[in-house]
């Protein structure tokens, strides 16, 4: 027996780009969903496809924002490190000393490492960029940032510091410095980003990571030994900036 217009028609229906068929079909059309809406029905901006226009959203922004910098170099480390302390003080020398080079930086644009490093790029009249994430904790972006960019997406956040830096330098740091160092390093090693210099500072605080790299990581053969070649670490501001200088062909 022939199956109904009507209810032949239900068997598949096409949205867009998505396909639905069987019990996955949906009655009536976008159009009407949208303007059959209630009063106060406001479910509809907590979906993923409107979070989807968000997330295009934040890169607009952002590109629009970053797409005049100068060559820049990111500058990582803890959001607890005190002021006044070596720790923050090596990170306005660092600051300082990429702009005399010719570079703008770029942090997370929070307290800490990351204020240290914007405070030296203002103060050596450069370019101070500050990245900031929405964070349940808020830490506010640190006075010394000239450009600042507030993202709810951390990997949309990720995506600027690597699109608009020609490379990283990281200093001690916690989880959120350890996920852009390893970040990184994961780009550069399937070759997704070339010519990208990243620079470890402190070689005590790093030290206990590199071991483990190369005792178990690439001794177990879940990395090769050139791997360990993808990042310099070094106790000295000029030779951190040298590197990334010498790397990217300033």
């Amino acid at each position: 027996m022939a199956i109904p217009e009507e209810e032949r028609a239900w068997e598949e229906q096409r949205l867009g780009p998505v396909v639905r068929r069987r019990d996955q079909v949906q009655r009536g059309t976008t159009d009407q969903r949208l303007l059959d809406t209630a009063e106060g029905d406001t479910d509809w901006v907590h979906t993923d496809p409107w979070r989807v226009m968000r997330i295009q959203s934040e890169f607009v922004e952002g590109f629009g924002a970053l797409a005049e910098l100068p060559s820049a170099i990111s500058v990582f480390g803890s959001a607890r490190t005190p002021v006044g302390s070596p720790e923050y003080e090596t990170g306005v020398a660092l600051g300082r000393a990429l702009v005399e080079a010719g570079f703008a930086v770029i942090t997370g644009g929070g307290p800490g490492v990351m204020e240290a490093a914007n405070r030296g790029a203002r103060e050596a009249k450069g370019v101070s960029v500050g990245l900031g994430i929405e964070l349940p904790f808020e830490q506010g972006m640190n006075p010394h940032v000239d450009i600042g960019v507030n993202f709810r997406y951390f990997f949309v956040r990720k995506t600027m510091f690597v699109k608009y830096a020609q490379g990283f330098v990281v200093l001690p740091g916690g989880m959120g410095t350890l996920d852009e160092l390893f970040e990184a390093l994961t780009l550069v090693q399937t070759r997704k980003v070339t010519r990208f210099p990243i620079v470890l500072f402190g070689t005590q605080y790093w030290s206990g990571l590199v071991d483990w790299l190369r005792d178990t990581v690439v001794a177990q053969g879940k990395a090769s030994e050139h791997d360990l070649l993808l990042f310099h670490v070094t106790d000295d501001v000029e030779e951190a900036v040298a590197l990334v200088s010498k790397e990217t062909g300033k």
